[in-house]
């Protein structure tokens, strides 16, 4: 169902609370918060979700599964001149479009409040993506209380919060020491996300955008897609910033109960009936997420390393430039997949026992959910933050690479392939499968994420 922009809209008014929903339009943002929007909605709540013609369609599969209780708020995408004409996404532009999408998305104030003002059963709250930290202000404006929702680590936050309160005091110092969080973790400026890192260098209008992210903690509720399992010190270093317990973490949600079924399909026959006849954790799966493409020399360079590392593997490389005649002498061991594969089941496939990812966050979870070992190779945003949480805190990962531009060398990458498939990485895979077993236990009937779930929803009837 979607809605128009005109006082004559109407939502069947009753005891259900109606939610207002307002993603950002980036893979990594947009889906686990409509994963939440499908459990809310599975749990009573009414919503509308705030969307752009060009971002409608990933609608699709939860306004098909809840038809009553789903509208979508459709507004013109705001034009901005560092944007090509027809872009809504951050995929169709890479990482350098966060900035100047916040920006545009910004301009959506007053027609929400228009919206807002002439619909006849307003939303009684608003839960928006951490990008969009202006929605406080609007929420202010409006007279409702603001949810932020955060897709990202609470370690990520806690990096970000620090650097972005201190911003003069660690302009001239490389590598950064965040001496006042947990654990004290100490950063090379090129391994923090690249918002930030234009915070620390010459200041454009769009940067004004960035300024918004501390307004977050000020909403009157934060929901985090994580676990106390996986960051405890972090969750509880931002709950204490927060000042209050309208803290819900309710992660990892491609865990929870009846997951948002896609339009797009299931695994490939063949592809399956290749991982049912592979032994069980022998498979290693290659995916480095909707953003990153390889350069020919980074191709050359796995495509050897897994060559020479004799291991079983599944190398989702979209348009990547594999090596002519890689394939062939792969035959048999290996599968070259250059379209969509549904990752969650396969990495939840009894055959696969390792992940070789860029560690962006929904990656790293449904990797640890798994059960599998990450073989972490950051490259931006949020990685190698959260490559350094799986590796060094939680020591359930390997670091193979990291860096958008290296080309890893062949012999070392077949040298920590095979010593972690083969030989188990020294202990992380039963590390590993701890962590599935708590993340298992966290989102189980009596679990704590399903518990803050819970206790998300009852606040949503609170305020009904």
């Amino acid at each position: 169902m979607t809605e128009a922009l005109s006082p004559a809209i109407s939502i069947s008014a009753g005891s259900k609370p109606h939610i207002l929903v307002f993603p950002f339009p980036a893979q990594g943002h947009l889906l686990p918060l409509l994963d939440l929007t499908h459990q809310l909605c599975l749990r009573g709540v009414t919503v509308s979700i705030v969307v752009t013609p060009g971002n409608l369609t990933y609608l699709s599969p939860l306004i098909s599964a809840h038809p009553s209780s789903v509208s979508a708020v459709v507004f013109p995408f705001p034009p901005h001149p560092s944007l090509p004409a027809g872009v809504e996404n951050v995929k169709d532009v890479g990482n350098s479009g966060n900035l100047p999408i916040m920006a545009s998305l910004r301009q959506l104030r007053d027609p929400i409040i228009q919206w807002f003002r002439t619909h006849p059963n307003p939303p009684t709250a608003l839960i928006s993506d951490f990008f969009l930290g202006w929605t406080h202000d609007l929420c202010n404006q409006i007279d409702i209380p603001g949810f932020a929702f955060f897709s990202i680590s609470a370690f990520l936050v806690s990096v970000l919060q620090f650097c972005f309160e201190n911003i003069d005091r660690i302009k001239s110092t490389d590598p950064i020491h965040l001496l006042d969080l947990p654990r004290s973790p100490i950063f090379k400026e090129e391994h923090l996300p690249s918002v930030l890192r234009r915070c620390l260098q010459t200041p454009t209008p769009d940067l004004e955008t960035i300024k918004d992210f501390s307004m977050n903690l000020l909403s009157h509720g934060c929901i985090f897609n994580s676990a106390e399992c996986l960051e405890p010190d972090y969750l509880e270093y931002v709950k204490q910033r927060m000042g209050h317990d309208r803290f819900f973490t309710i992660g990892p949600l491609c865990s929870i109960g009846s997951g948002l079924k896609s339009d797009s399909g299931s695994i490939d026959p063949n592809l399956l009936s290749w991982l049912d006849r592979s032994p069980d954790g022998s498979v290693l799966y290659l995916c480095f997420g909707s953003q990153k493409a390889m350069t020919k020399d980074q191709c050359d360079a796995l495509a050897l390393g897994l060559e020479k590392s004799m291991t079983r593997f599944i190398w989702v490389a979209k348009k990547d430039p594999i090596p002519d005649g890689f394939e062939d002498r792969v035959s048999g061991r290996g599968i070259v997949v250059r379209g969509w594969v549904p990752q969650l089941a396969v990495l939840r496939h009894v055959a696969v026992g390792g992940f070789l990812s860029h560690c962006g966050w929904n990656s790293v979870l449904e990797g640890i959910t798994s059960g599998a070992v990450i073989l972490g190779w950051p490259m931006e945003a949020d990685q190698f933050v959260n490559a350094r949480l799986l590796v060094e805190h939680l020591g359930a990962a390997v670091r193979v690479c990291e860096g958008a531009d290296t080309v890893p060398d062949p012999d070392e990458l077949c040298r920590v392939i095979a010593e972690t498939m083969v030989e188990g990485g020294g202990g992380v895979a039963a590390r590993a499968e701890e962590i599935r077993r708590k993340t298992g236990e966290v989102t189980d009937a009596n679990g704590s994420s399903i518990a803050d779930l819970q206790r998300l929803v009852k606040e949503f009837g609170r305020l009904n």
